[in-house]
């Protein structure tokens, strides 16, 4: 089966702690401090390769970790650097954080987007040497690397989709017309999963999907309900495969209620380019075909389509859907193409191989805000909130340090104007402290 969804955990690797050393050599008296810094936790990252089918892999790998950051050491030497965590996941694949927001859309080869960014290193106390300060006796810890939950939604990328109602005989034409071998039976919803093959078009080879049957009010979770409907966003072209046994009632309606079942789906489309392919007709005689065909062809022409009349069991009338195909993927192609290319130049995103990460580096200290938090002052500042958190709280040394910090910043200033006073708490992080 075709795993098209996956939940998974992540969590960056920690940053590695800042080392406390002092130089110590034979005739180097007063050597001072010598502590190094402590490595960054390692990223993690998502990747897209065709080397993956389907997330089936995710089924029994749920949590990902990334690689800790090293330990500074005397000497000055630093800890080394977390390696990052590739995780690969097919061409195609949507990541989403638990409250649906879209994170990454991964539809090229080669793609990367760091999903959890590794916790920073501690600074050694080589770092906090001053003119009051010559042998800092504390160094910093290292900071937890981010953890989250992530959806994973794949969607095929196929430049051709065969959709249509279920036995509409939509598996046995990918058959008929690729190298592939999906499972035909004479029922419905005999396909479960979308089947993939590839066909020689033209000058190229186009991707066709077989998508699994659809019925009135799939996107409201009817039959299958609209688990499948994703994959037909990505297709350039469809083929709406209508049963030509069904005769005059069961044709026309085929195409539009197709187009009933995706209208709801997500946001709405522009209409999408068509084709009717009427399948099936070795099984009725040359006056059940034009019935047919009178059905279809009004519906067909709302969608400003031919219609072909194949049998994909004979073989009759395939070449002459390929040439329409042709016709109709030839133009389409080429758009496509054109707007990749102006993708690519507008965001320089598309088809990268190292993972592009933004970290804000123009914040200060001083940026915080204060407010209440029922008898207690919360304080919010990216930077000092880090501060807190790489601090030795069980060091005195280290907390006066920190204290220090915090005046210099004005940060008890700015509490009593909000209104604190003597001995009211304040919750910076995890950390808590009495205002004096």
């Amino acid at each position: 089966m075709l795993s098209d969804h996956a939940s998974i955990n992540v969590r960056a690797g920690a940053g590695g702690a800042g080392a406390v050393s002092l130089r110590r050599e034979k005739h180097v008296p007063r050597g001072g401090p010598d502590g190094g810094n402590g490595g960054r936790g390692g990223d993690i990252v998502i990747a897209a390769t065709r080397q993956v089918r389907d997330l089936a892999y995710f089924r029994h790998k749920v949590h990902f970790k990334g690689e800790r950051g090293g330990h500074g050491m005397g000497q000055n030497r630093h800890g080394r650097n977390g390696g990052p965590t590739i995780i690969d996941v097919p061409v195609g694949t949507e990541i989403r954080d638990r409250d649906g927001e879209l994170l990454a859309d991964l539809t090229a080869e080669g793609e990367q987007v760091v999903v959890a960014q590794g916790g920073e290193g501690g600074r050694g106390n080589t770092c906090f040497v001053s003119s009051t300060r010559r042998v800092p006796r504390f160094a910093e810890k290292g900071l937890p690397g981010e953890e989250r939950w992530l959806d994973l939604q794949l969607k095929l990328i196929a430049d051709i989709g065969l959709v249509g109602l279920p036995n509409a005989g939509k598996s046995s034409l990918l058959a008929a017309l690729t190298r592939a071998h999906p499972k035909i039976a004479d029922y419905p919803f005999t396909t479960l999963e979308p089947n993939l093959g590839t066909m020689d078009l033209g000058e190229r080879v186009v991707v066709l999907a077989d998508i699994p049957g659809l019925v009135e009010g799939a996107s409201s979770g009817v039959g299958l309900g609209d688990r499948f409907l994703a994959h037909v966003e990505r297709t350039v072209l469809l083929v709406y495969v209508v049963d030509a046994s069904g005769g005059r009632e069961g044709g026309g309606a085929a195409p539009a209620t197709v187009r009933r079942v995706r209208r709801p789906y997500r946001a709405p489309r522009a209409p999408r380019p068509g084709l009717v392919a009427l399948n099936k007709t070795d099984l009725v005689d040359e006056a059940a075909i034009d019935e047919a065909l009178a059905a279809v062809i009004p519906a067909a022409r709302e969608i400003g389509s031919a219609v072909v009349p194949v049998s994909a069991a004979t073989g009759s009338g395939l070449n002459d859907l390929r040439r329409e195909l042709d016709v109709l993927f030839a133009p389409l192609a080429t758009v496509a193409a054109a707007s990749a290319e102006e993708t690519l130049s507008l965001t320089g995103e598309l088809g990268r191989s190292e993972p592009v990460v933004l970290r804000p580096s123009d914040e200060r200290v001083g940026d915080y805000t204060v407010e209440p938090d029922g008898d207690a002052w919360r304080v919010h500042g990216r930077v000092i909130e880090r501060l807190v958190a790489k601090a030795d709280l069980d060091n005195d040394e280290a907390v006066r340090y920190l204290q220090e910090v915090m005046e210099r910043a004005g940060l008890s200033d700015a509490i009593r104007r909000a209104g604190g006073a003597d001995g009211d708490s304040v919750l910076i992080g995890e950390a808590e402290f009495e205002l004096a």
